[in-house]
């Protein structure tokens, strides 16, 4: 029965908590409404979920919410400096082609949106067989260098956590 209500139950604690932040005031009417929300939007988007993602490392999550954070703050001093100090002829923009190890779809999707989050990078595409990732990058001299790190620092921990 619990599981019918909440099928999805971490989203709706986190559901919850985002409202909570967004309204700025944790009152009971907007933890309330966080909670319906909560509750809601997974039940409705039940049909497009046919099955749990698994979260094979939980505290690697926590890891990995905590270095994105980091990369965030540090790549928005670095994208500053890029914008006030840099000549546009001195930027090495490009496209970069990252392999995939991982196939789970959730990781993908959390790989794309991670590296869209922090300034400079953008995702672009998946390739059809989701073997490859375009990015790019606003400065990246060294194109093998800049898919090394991605992999490293993203892909690596998205691959503990989904497996």
């Amino acid at each position: 029965m619990l599981a019918r209500l909440l099928p999805h139950p971490l989203l709706t604690l986190l559901l919850t908590v985002v409202w909570v932040l967004l309204a700025n005031e944790p009152s009971a009417g907007s933890v309330l409404f966080g909670l319906f929300l909560g509750v809601v939007l997974p039940l409705l988007t039940r049909p497009f979920w046919p099955e749990r993602p698994v979260i094979r490392a939980p505290a690697t999550v926590i890891e990995y919410g905590l270095l994105v954070l980091w990369d965030i703050c540090v790549a928005n001093v670095q994208v500053a400096y890029l914008i006030l100090f840099k000549k546009p002829e001195e930027l090495h923009s490009r496209f970069l082609v990252v392999p995939l190890d991982t196939r789970v779809p959730e990781a993908i999707v959390t790989l794309a949106g991670t590296i869209t989050m922090t300034p400079g990078t953008v995702s672009c595409d998946v390739s059809a067989d989701g073997r490859a990732l375009l990015v790019h990058a606003l400065d990246a001299p060294d194109p093998e260098a800049a898919v090394a790190t991605i992999k490293r620092r993203y892909e690596r921990r998205l691959l503990e956590i989904f497996g």
